[in-house]
């Protein structure tokens, strides 16, 4: 099922291919080969993939959905389980199963399963991003081998993958860390690492994002090396409530690595936090998830060298609204082991495999990882990440959904599984919460994402 050479359905030329996308080739974006974030449009061969519609660009109708905020409710209720894979049966669908979820079905066979729907490409995105990204197609490239990104604004940079093998990997990537997530972004949620037993203590944030890659009022110009300015503040437990970090995601990290500061309530002094990279671990996670494994992936390339792997067909999760639903208990959700499987839904979707492999001179907890990229939004939506002695170690999971009044389709949850501790760690609950993702085009002031006003605002 792997496809070399190809980009969601394009293929540029049956040789090597090309060093830059012409003009003749970025126009066939929209039309009857590929859409316009540069997925192929048609359906599988088989039909289990369906082709491209045009998604869910506004709330549907056969939803009640009110302001941003409100929890979505699911536009495919009558959907059926086609089938469910189990440890006994995996064999049967073991082309479409990653190795990782190969390996929690392994690692967890009374309890793991996973239950596979009927496929629907629910991606969609406003008309000013898709203007954006046709724009984009011919004019961005990749600066500082490829640790920057030059000629983008406002859209992914590159539907079209082009150049050498190592070039379409680090484009593919750079898609995944400029995917549209909104303009700004409020959100109340909590995370977990749940013990061997099932036990957990919840911690509770919130987090304001500014995406400045999305500003409706900016452009390249005005970017200044930032992509994103990012604040999150402890609200409990009681004795973590007060503190936040607060970080400025550079567009180039090598160049200008990322900027970081946290607060100490305690202390009630901001210091920065250089060290909030790479493998550097989140605490709140408990160790089970790094500071570059936040979204799936976050940050700077230069550790690892990269590799494309091309287009293949994959069961991820998608359109994960049940799991998602207001008043949705935590007890509910978190099984003891993983997830739990009722409320996920799985789907065969189109995906590119994008390896990466620590480089000789370099440092860092995995020593490869193999990264799954939905082809249409463009969202690493799952990883398996190798040991120093190469053996699978960690397993994460976006569990992925339409946010229809965006629009645009990006994760409910995260979880971020160890299968040699068995233990496992959970990323965006917000169920009981009253409400979720709050989107709206606000552009604030810039010192609003300051040092000095983390201070004023991590208080007790």
């Amino acid at each position: 099922m792997l496809i070399a050479g190809v980009t969601g359905g394009l293929m540029l030329g049956s040789g090597s291919l090309t060093a830059e996308v012409s003009q003749a080739e970025a126009q066939r974006l929209g039309g009857g080969e590929i859409t316009r974030f540069g997925a192929l449009r048609a359906g599988s061969d088989d039909g289990v993939i369906p082709a491209y519609d045009g998604g869910l660009p506004e709330p549907p109708d056969n939803v009640d959905y009110g302001e941003s905020g409100d929890f979505h409710p699911n536009p495919f209720p009558d959907d059926e389980i086609r089938h469910t894979v189990t440890a006994d049966n995996m064999e049967q669908y073991e082309e479409y199963l990653t190795k990782g979820t190969q390996a929690l079905l392994q690692t967890y066979p009374d309890t793991y399963e996973i239950n596979v729907y009927p496929s629907r490409r629910t991606m969609a995105w406003p008309e000013w991003i898709l203007g954006n990204i046709e724009d984009n197609a011919t004019g961005a490239e990749l600066v500082g081998d490829g640790n920057g990104i030059d000629g983008a604004y406002g859209g992914i940079p590159f539907p079209i993958l082009h150049g050498s093998n190592e070039e379409q990997a680090k484009q593919a990537m750079w898609n995944h860390l400029t995917s549209w997530r909104g303009v700004f972004v409020n959100r109340r949620s909590g995370e977990v690492a749940v013990e061997t037993d099932g036990d957990y203590s919840l911690t509770m944030s919130e987090q304001e994002v500014f995406f400045n890659f999305y500003n409706p009022e900016g452009d390249e110009s005005t970017l200044d090396n930032t992509l994103f300015y990012y604040l999150s503040q402890t609200t409990s437990p009681a004795r973590l409530a007060g503190g936040a970090v607060l970080i400025h995601e550079t567009l180039n990290q090598v160049k200008e690595p990322r900027r970081a500061w946290g607060y100490n309530a305690g202390q009630r002094r901001v210091r920065r936090a250089p060290n909030l990279a790479y493998d550097s671990p989140i605490a709140a996670a408990d160790n089970l998830r790094t500071a570059d494994e936040t979204d799936l992936f976050n940050g700077a390339l230069d550790k690892y060298n990269w590799e494309y792997r091309g287009v293949q067909q994959f069961y991820i999760p998608y359109n994960n609204y049940d799991i998602a639903q207001r008043g949705l208990e935590y007890d509910r959700i978190l099984d003891t082991k993983h997830l739990n499987p009722d409320l996920q839904r799985w789907e065969r979707h189109r995906v590119h495999v994008v390896e990466a492999n620590l480089k000789e001179d370099e440092r860092h907890i995995f020593s490869r990882r193999v990264f799954y990229i939905d082809a249409d939004s463009w969202k690493v939506v799952s990883v398996d990440q190798y040991d120093g002695r190469g053996e699978l170690w960690r397993v994460s999971q976006a569990m992925e959904k339409s946010y229809y009044e965006v629009p645009t389709v990006w994760t409910a949850i995260d979880v971020f599984h160890d299968l040699q501790s068995k233990r496992y760690h959970v990323q965006g609950l917000d169920t009981e919460e009253g409400q979720t993702r709050v989107f709206s085009e606000r552009v604030p002031n810039r010192r609003y994402f300051s040092p000095q006003a983390l201070r004023r605002r991590g208080r007790r």
